[in-house]
């Protein structure tokens, strides 16, 4: 992927090759401004690729479709709409000519009590926190049945205890319904507690995927169980050793500074 052309031609992409199987839950994990998220849009159809594509189920994906859900790290709820309308907005958009109104509400209401929203159906987004805000994003996304959902950080805004809560919903989700997940973080932690696999991006520009690690721990995941695993603390220094090691900047020395002459310094009270 490059963003402008000529001399302003800005290589953000370069080779990226990632095959992900039904069902799996994958991270991409990297420095900012080394193109996740321009992956994800890619894959979300918001954003098309220079060159090469995203194959979805046998198909080439161009424009934006009910088979991919975003869940952004901003909610981005209609404020002017209640919890269960949100949720409603997509199902109608998606179900109204395959399903009756009743069965429609039931799926929205079925949705909404999965991630324990249920007892806000009628509050605004103002009135509620902002991991509810998280909660509801994720319902209208899983109730558009899609065959992926796109993750960009959904969790990075929130406190630790609230995320917390919130991936230990996503594990408990994805282990019932069986989503595909592509997700999008900085958390090494969560990135390992939550995958299947782990993409590492090399730094741009022109990043590209730099090292795809397996994460064999068995499901169901426990997080307090695992903070002493050995599988899971490899996983996670391996990650860490890719991101703060072998994609270290080094800034250069200018050759002012390689010129100026050492000097003692005194420290005095």
């Amino acid at each position: 992927m490059t963003f402008g052309e000529g001399a302003a031609a800005n290589p953000v992409l370069k080779g990226i090759d990632l095959d992900v199987q039904r069902g799996e839950f994958i991270s991409l994990i990297g420095h900012s401004g080394c193109g996740k998220s321009t992956v994800l849009n890619i894959v979300a159809g918001l954003l098309k690729a220079t060159s090469g594509g995203v194959i979805l189920d046998g198909r080439e994906v161009n424009e934006p479709g009910p088979d991919r859900a975003v869940v952004f790290q901003n909610h981005s709820l209609l404020p002017w709409l209640t919890v269960y309308q949100n949720v409603e907005l997509a199902v109608d958009k998606i179900f109204r000519e395959t399903k009756s109104k009743a069965e429609r509400k039931e799926w929205i209401l079925h949705n909404l009590d999965m991630v324990h929203m249920d007892h806000a159906l009628h509050r605004l987004p103002s009135e509620i926190s902002g991991g509810m805000k998280q909660r509801v994003g994720i319902a209208r996304a899983l109730a558009m049945e899609p065959k992926v959902l796109l993750l960009d950080e959904p969790f990075g805004a929130l406190d630790a205890l609230t995320r917390a809560h919130l991936q230990d919903e996503v594990i408990r989700i994805q282990a019932e319904l069986g989503n595909t997940v592509l997700m999008i973080t900085h958390d090494v932690d969560e990135a390992v507690l939550l995958s299947d696999r782990v993409v590492m991006m090399t730094n741009g520009p022109a990043a590209e995927v730099g090292q795809i690690m397996d994460v064999p721990l068995e499901r169901p995941r426990n997080r307090i169980a695992l903070a002493e695993d050995p599988v899971y603390n490899h996983c996670r220094q391996e990650i860490l050793s890719f991101l703060y090691e072998k994609q270290r900047k080094v800034e250069p020395i200018s050759p002012a500074r390689k010129a100026a002459p050492k000097r003692e310094t005194a420290l005095t009270a």
